[in-house]
């Protein structure tokens, strides 16, 4: 039965980064456990890979509430730049 459950290190991390998303099915939640009881640089792995995730999230939420546009100066000096570049590589 260990067999069923035993897993590589990469696969763990496969497993462990389709978790972060929702992907993963029950059984593959069961064989990442059981692969954390004895291998600790996966689970610290998969704890750091949660708190990137949270503060990416984050950062996020932060840029969706700030408004992205470009000033028409802007708009004008980065034609200007692009213009030059295709002349450039012309």
């Amino acid at each position: 039965m260990s067999k069923k459950f035993n897993i590589t290190c990469d696969q763990a991390t496969t497993i462990c980064d389709k978790s972060q998303y929702g992907e993963v099915s029950f059984l593959d939640v069961i064989r990442l456990k059981f692969h954390f009881l004895y291998c600790k640089i996966c689970g610290k792995y998969s704890s750091q890979n949660s708190k990137m995730t949270q503060v990416y999230k984050m950062k996020a939420e932060d840029c969706k509430k700030q408004i992205h546009c470009l000033s028409t100066e802007e708009k004008v000096q980065l034609k200007r730049e692009l213009q030059e570049l295709q002349e450039l590589e012309a």
